[in-house]
C-alpha cells in the first residue's frame, strides 16, 4: 500500500487546507470555523484557509459547511514551504 504525504501529515504539524464554498458567509460565522480564515471572493464563493489536525477534524469542518446548506466547490491541501530546512 502506498503512503501519500500531504502537507503536515508526517511533520507533527496540522495540514493546511483551502476549502472553497459557493456563497458568502457573514463575519458572524468566523468563530464557528475556529482557526480558519474566511475570505469572500468576487465570484460569489468563500475561501476558508487554515490548519486541520486530522481527518476527523476535516469531517467536522465539512459537516459545518453541510449544515449551513452551502455547496462545496473544492478542498485542496496546501503544500507547506519547507525550503528553509
Amino acid at each position: 500500500m502506498s503512503k501519500t504525504n500531504h502537507s503536515g501529515a508526517d511533520s507533527g504539524q496540522p495540514a493546511v487546507y483551502q476549502i472553497r464554498i459557493k456563497g458568502h458567509l457573514g463575519c458572524q460565522w468566523a468563530a464557528w470555523f475556529e482557526q480558519m480564515t474566511m475570505k469572500d471572493e468576487a465570484n460569489g464563493e468563500t475561501t476558508l484557509t487554515g490548519p486541520v489536525i486530522d481527518q476527523a477534524a476535516m469531517h467536522g469542518v465539512l459537516k459545518k459547511i453541510r449544515d449551513l446548506g452551502l455547496p462545496l466547490v473544492s478542498v485542496i491541501p496546501l503544500q507547506s514551504d519547507n525550503s528553509d530546512s
